[in-house]
């Protein structure tokens, strides 16, 4: 098979583990980031700047054959979201418009939190997303200007992603974090790699010919009650105290599925937050 080309448009965490994944199946994988110093070796650097409307000047001249938009928020307000999702897709489209290049998919990595079930139901691809908050409802807006493109797309709706340097639940537990117990509060978590490790599956199925959906759940094969996870962490950490404050209560609440994605063939990793932070305290991922 020859070698394809993709273009990682803020080419982050997510995006730099992704293109470390290609590079080792011989892809051709240029990075969009403003610094490209911190790009991992291999990776044609682009530097620019997805807020501008200006093409970034060392912008690709040949074939592009897929595009990842994956950028994150500067600033997590409303102007922040709809700079980064929005506007950060379209000023990318409208370059490779300008350039005459036409990848054969784009991949949107958008986030669970379209979703605004909050009583424990089981989520899929095909649910109701009707975000209450801003985030979720620009995250939307962006997955339509994706969606209606002039380009075949999948949106990767990823869940709570952590891992090595997202370790912010680690980091509440040994402070003797709280959280509510009755009713339960169900979490949804996909390791870093399993992220990348989903949008590298979807890409290489795509380029072997397969028919792929409109829209995937990236997570793990265990949504489980948060209290559950705090318990066991705290057991790994041995941590018992519990902070002072009373336990409390996220506004959302659901179970997501991965069936969509593991009908096509993919399989986390870490198929829980078992495997996935055990293998973070073990110093293995």
């Amino acid at each position: 098979m020859p070698k394809a080309s993709v273009l990682i448009a803020g080419c982050g965490d997510i995006g730099s583990r992704l293109a470390t994944r290609l590079l080792g199946s011989d892809w051709q994988v240029y990075g969009l980031r403003r610094s490209i110093d911190r790009l991992p070796a291999g990776v044609i650097g682009v530097a620019g700047d997805l807020f501008g409307a200006q093409c970034p000047a060392q912008w690709p001249t040949g074939q592009i054959d897929y595009l990842v938009y994956s950028a994150a928020a500067t600033d997590h307000d409303e102007a922040g979201y709809q700079a980064a999702y929005v506007d950060g897709l379209k000023h990318t489209l409208n370059w490779l418009e300008q350039n005459g290049q036409r990848p054969k998919r784009l991949l949107f990595v958008s986030s669970s939190s379209v979703f605004g079930q909050k009583d424990g139901e089981w989520v899929d691809e095909t649910s109701p997303a009707q975000a209450s908050n801003y985030s979720g409802r620009i995250m939307l807006d962006a997955e339509q200007v994706a969606l209606n493109s002039a380009l075949a797309a999948s949106v990767v709706r990823l869940t709570g992603i952590y891992g090595p340097g997202r370790e912010w639940m680690l980091g509440q537990v040994r402070k003797g974090y709280r959280v509510a117990v009755d009713p339960p509060l169900y979490g949804n978590r996909i390791h870093a790699d399993d992220a990348a490790g989903l949008l590298a599956f979807l890409l290489e199925a795509d380029r072997e010919g397969k028919t792929l959906d409109d829209i995937y759940i990236g997570v793990d094969n265990a949504p489980v009650p948060l209290a559950e996870v705090v318990g066991w962490l705290r057991e790994r950490l041995g941590v018992t105290e519990w902070a002072e404050e009373t336990s409390t209560r996220r506004a959302g609440s659901k179970r997501c599925s991965n069936a969509r994605a593991k009908a096509l063939g993919w399989e986390p990793r870490y198929s829980s937050y078992r495997e996935g932070y055990a293998a973070i305290l073990d110093g293995k991922a």
